[in-house]
């Protein structure tokens, strides 16, 4: 009787518990879903914000989810950070406060799914603008970084002409650094990075191409001008003047476009 009584309850705890535990995997599969579905729709705000130059209400969106795990939110984050802090009425202090704040997102968003180009490619814009507050000896160290998650963000994603671009950007930098920077250069890396005028102007044709063939939207000014100028380098007044020309056409949505 004793036995019996026990298995009885033993069963019915047995049950109750079963019963706990699948309830328990329903509710924790709802609240997965839901918290996917609650992190595309701020994704998808977002994008709305950033396409409509809604700079600051971009920024006060996505600082919400500084804590968040989700890799798109955090490389979006980094880039809403360096967008406001590129704006004229941001105050120099705010400025690097918000350049180091895109760095770590980036970094986090890059721990989080490694296999993000997105984030390789903000994480090395954010190192390029911590660079700035540090001064050129860590500029400098840095490079060889830079470049590497550019190329990892090409090599995950062929077609962001925005990738390319920075790939050539990088090169033209390094094509122009004065004498005193090379020697800095050369005592930070036993074979210093290097570049050419050449190598630049390659790459940003085949941004350019790319960017024809896939009718990239983000094919901007900042690229026709540094085309032109690596030409005016090269001694092609005639193929300066086209990409420069095509520069000062280019239609001025951002405070980049009119510096351009």
């Amino acid at each position: 009787q004793v036995l019996r009584k026990s298995l009885q309850r033993g069963f019915a705890l047995s049950a109750g518990s079963f019963l706990v535990y699948e309830a328990h995997k329903l509710i924790s599969g709802f609240a997965e879903v839901h918290a996917s579905f609650k992190v595309e729709e701020i994704i998808e705000q977002a994008d709305y914000l950033y396409g409509s130059g809604e700079t600051e209400k971009l920024y006060r969106l996505l600082v919400q989810h500084k804590n968040s795990d989700d890799a798109e939110l955090l490389w979006r984050l980094a880039r809403a950070s360096r967008d406001l802090a590129q704006l004229s009425s941001t105050s120099a202090e705010k400025k690097r406060q918000l350049a180091y704040e895109a760095l770590e997102c980036a970094k986090k968003a890059l721990e989080k799914n490694e296999s993000n180009f997105a984030a390789h490619k903000w994480y090395g814009i954010c190192l390029s603008d911590v660079g700035d507050f540090e001064g050129i000896k860590t500029k400098i160290g840095n490079a060889i970084v830079i470049k590497e998650h550019f190329q990892r963000a090409i090599e995950l994603n062929p077609k962001d002409a925005t990738t390319i671009h920075l790939i050539g950007i990088w090169c033209y930098s390094f094509a122009e650094m004065p004498w005193y920077q090379r020697k800095i250069a050369a005592t930070l890396f036993a074979t210093p990075p290097t570049s050419t005028f050449q190598e630049y102007a390659a790459h940003s044709h085949l941004k350019f191409f790319s960017c024809l063939y896939t009718a990239d939207p983000n094919f901007y000014s900042k690229n026709l001008l540094f085309l032109g100028k690596t030409y005016l380098k090269l001694n092609n007044k005639k193929m300066a003047l086209l990409w420069l020309s095509k520069a000062k056409e280019y239609p001025a949505h951002t405070e980049e476009d009119k510096q351009v």
